[in-house]
């Protein structure tokens, strides 16, 4: 990968946001992690090659002010990685409309304001947008069909985004993981046991016979940043689960 890339990370607190941020950081990057959790930023300390923005990506007002931060900051933006998102775990006669509002509102709206934010940046940069979709978008699941349903929003965004940009040059691609151990669960109010019994079920269903490490998700996606002939893929990372 180039080493003078520069960037925004959206969820970049925890889970698959921070592995990303942090791998791209290895790489030589320049990372503008975004996160609504102030806490979960401070491992993003200001280095010169770094800079954390608490962000609500759903409020249009922060993530333009923040997108202004990273323009007055570095004067460019080359890739997005829109880790942001939230999960929920219910049947349909379980869930709850307000739910179901947040979810699409997060995973899916905010996607989009996020992308519209920094997207003069990318066309001048002839840039990559990498979003995160999921498994279940590709293979349906009972007890989490909401979620799914706006990940397969989410997947669809990133073939219909990579066909309106190409003649752009900015490339838009998405990872699909399978399960894999992230703080996802914990912040949709499952507990430890709970969790450990969701993922337990799903790596039985799983062909390499165990749950994904977010390291594992986050490779592809910086291939997919640097990959300067790849646009409009949604690319499963999840042990094999969606040709079970």
């Amino acid at each position: 990968m180039r080493p003078d890339l520069v960037g925004v990370v959206t969820g970049a607190a925890s889970g698959l946001g921070r592995a990303t941020a942090e791998l791209l950081l290895e790489h030589g990057a320049r990372v503008a992690g975004w996160d609504v959790s102030g806490d979960g930023l401070e491992w993003l300390s200001d280095r010169g090659t770094t800079r954390a923005a608490v962000v609500d990506v759903t409020d249009p007002a922060q993530v333009a002010a923040a997108a202004e931060q990273v323009r007055g900051a570095w004067g460019r933006v080359d890739f997005l990685v829109n880790s942001a998102g939230v999960f929920v775990l219910g049947s349909l006669a379980d869930v709850e409309v307000a739910e179901v509002r947040r979810l699409f509102d997060i995973n899916v709206t905010g996607t989009t304001l996020v992308t519209q934010a920094l997207l003069p940046d990318l066309v001048a940069a002839r840039g990559a947008v990498v979003n995160l979709s999921s498994t279940v978008a590709l293979k349906p699941s009972v007890s989490n069909a909401h979620y799914a349903a706006s990940k397969a929003a989410v997947a669809q965004l990133t073939r219909c985004w990579a066909l309106e940009l190409a003649p752009h040059g900015v490339r838009v691609n998405a990872v699909a993981p399978g399960p894999t151990s992230t703080p996802l669960f914990a912040a949709a109010g499952m507990d430890l046991a709970t969790t450990e019994s969701f993922l337990a079920q799903r790596a039985a269903t799983i062909p390499l016979g165990r749950t994904g490490e977010p390291t594992e998700v986050a490779r592809w996606i910086t291939r997919l940043i640097d990959d300067e002939w790849v646009t409009g893929h949604v690319l499963p990372v999840d042990g094999g689960t969606s040709i079970a």
